[in-house]
């Protein structure tokens, strides 16, 4: 095996807001689309990715970081604590304690580690206390990341992703389009020569303060308020779902093609 490229986190390494219904999960995603260049450079890279939806930090290291080091990869990105950070209440003091341990236990295998930033997202001033968790959240993820040795995509300073057409429409995972640029950033990071080239979206109109405010109603009764009360429920949008690459696939077969094959694979439910 030339390298293995393992994808740890949660819905934005899983590849949520990039849908595509012949892969596992419905999704594609930025990860899969690194692993698919990886493969152009070196047809022996295999890939796995262990991500799942609303995932949290500490559930990130229970169900994957044991799975993923028996793998023994080459080449390990991890994004967590996206999730904790829109907990109704969060210690963020001991949130980063508990990331830099799982950094300081991926950066210890000796494979090259890939850590993000996240992107500053336009939100109502009303869920401004997740925008200082996020700044808090990013100002630690650089310290450790230099402390660590690891590479750093620091998606906060791709103001490229102000655009809305980048984000899904619930403004919290990104679009198709934002998944693809997403993933030639993080190829640019690595060093890595790829054929991805920006999708050329034209100027965007964002309309005018009655219009925006409208949107903004909207998503907040669409999607804002359904998540919190999800959270307080306890119901996660991932407890039903398993990873969608949950072993190291050769990624030069086909990710589509070997999805197909897994799913015949699959016995037949009784009738």
């Amino acid at each position: 095996m030339s390298g293995l490229y393992v994808a740890l986190g949660d819905s934005f390494t899983e590849g949520v807001g990039d849908l595509n219904p012949q892969l596992p999960n419905g999704v594609r995603g930025w990860a899969d689309r690194v692993a698919k260049q990886l493969a152009k450079q070196d047809p022996d890279w295999h890939y796995a990715n262990l991500a799942v939806r609303s995932k949290r930090l500490d559930q990130i290291v229970a169900d994957q970081f044991e799975q993923a080091l028996a793998m023994r990869p080459t080449l390990i990105s991890f994004y967590a604590g996206g999730n904790d950070i829109l907990e109704i209440r969060q210690d963020m003091s001991a949130l980063m304690d508990r990331y830099e341990a799982a950094v300081q236990r991926l950066a210890e295998t000796g494979a090259r580690l890939l850590l993000f930033t996240g992107f500053d997202v336009l939100l109502p001033s009303v869920l401004g206390p997740m925008k200082r968790r996020n700044w808090l959240y990013n100002e630690a993820v650089r310290d450790i990341a230099r402390r660590y040795g690891a590479l750093l995509v620091d998606h906060w300073t791709f103001e490229v992703y102000q655009d809305p057409r980048l984000w899904g429409s619930d403004r919290l995972h990104m679009s198709p389009v934002g998944h693809r640029l997403m993933a030639a950033k993080v190829l640019d990071v690595l060093g890595v020569r790829h054929t991805l080239k920006p999708v050329a979206l034209g100027p965007f109109q964002r309309g005018g303060w009655l219009e925006r405010t409208r949107r903004d109603w909207e998503w907040l009764d669409e999607w804002v308020f359904p998540l919190f009360a999800r959270k307080l429920r306890h119901i996660a949008l991932g407890d039903a779902l398993s990873p969608r690459w949950p072993e190291p696939v050769q990624v030069s077969y086909g990710l589509r093609k070997l999805a197909q094959e897994r799913l015949l694979r699959q016995p037949a439910s009784g009738g």
